[in-house]
């Protein structure tokens, strides 16, 4: 009797696993990914995207994406922005949600998805993350359970704060804060409480995950009056020790930014650091967390 093949051979790419549980790379991707930092150069954006004062780009959440779920599965993104984690998902034949309380945003996510025109369900929700079952059934997805959630909250209210940074798109009237809406925590400030209402949207999140599903964060500690906020240590820990919906940490990706120009931060006076850098903080939803 002939041995049941358990590798396919796809050359260059390596060999592919026929009993990979978690995705369709080879041995040779997988462990490339698993690296714990990474240098990634996104090209520049154009169009309405480029309004968003905090996008991340489709090619660096497409690669996450690629590691975390197999063709046809569903992700989610419960703070849309633009669109990225959805066109990124459409171009990687996988199904995806993303959730966005601000219109303007939902609008341009909503064109750029319908101009792609994906075979695989790509599907905007205007919306209150802290809502999601609702907003989840409304869309006739009362018992979906998400593959992977993938997305960067706001970083605190830090965008109001940033005036250096933020100038440029002053002056080329583009947007410097996430929204004026109440409930978006991008406008809390107060860090404690940005903090706990965070961890309370991936408690809703954690609800329509499945078991053994991941969750990705792209995060950033901020300087503030200053002082470093470690928020994306909070971030981790605020969801780590949750009452019945604790997330597992299980690993952090650093992004390195190495093609940020340095501003003159503190020169000739105290130490302000340039970052560079972002956290991939990277949580799993295990049946005893």
């Amino acid at each position: 009797m002939a041995k049941k093949q358990k590798y396919i051979d796809l050359g260059e790419r390596g060999r592919l696993n026929l009993n990979n549980k978690l995705n369709d790379l080879t041995g040779k991707e997988w462990i490339k990914f698993t690296k714990s930092w990474f240098i990634h150069r996104p090209v520049r954006r154009n169009g309405k995207e480029i309004l968003h004062p905090a996008k991340f780009p489709e090619s660096l959440v497409k690669e996450f994406i690629l590691f975390f779920t197999k063709k046809n599965q569903w992700v989610l993104d419960p703070f849309l922005g633009s669109g990225s984690a959805l066109i990124a998902s459409g171009e990687t034949n996988r199904n995806a949600v993303g959730i966005e309380l601000s219109k303007k945003y939902f609008d341009i996510s909503k064109a750029r998805i319908e101009q792609n025109k994906f075979k695989s369900s790509i599907i905007p929700i205007l919306g209150n993350s802290l809502n999601i079952k609702k907003l989840l059934a409304g869309k006739n997805f009362r018992n979906l359970k998400f593959d992977y959630v993938i997305t960067s909250p706001p970083y605190w209210n830090q965008l109001e704060r940033n005036s250096m940074r933020q100038s440029g798109r002053k002056k080329m009237g583009l947007d410097t804060k996430y929204s004026e809406n109440g409930e978006d925590i991008g406008n809390l400030t107060d860090y404690d409480e940005f903090i706990e209402q965070q961890a309370k949207i991936f408690d809703e999140v954690y609800d329509v995950t499945k078991d053994n599903g991941y969750l990705t964060i792209i995060t950033n500690n901020i300087y503030y009056k200053k002082k470093l906020y470690p928020l994306a240590f909070d971030t981790a820990i605020s969801l780590t020790k949750r009452k019945s919906k604790s997330w597992v940490l299980k690993d952090e990706k650093i992004w390195l930014q190495d093609d940020k120009a340095l501003i003159a931060l503190g020169i000739n006076n105290a130490w302000v650091g340039n970052r560079h850098h972002q956290y991939c903080l990277i949580f799993r939803k295990e049946k005893n967390g």
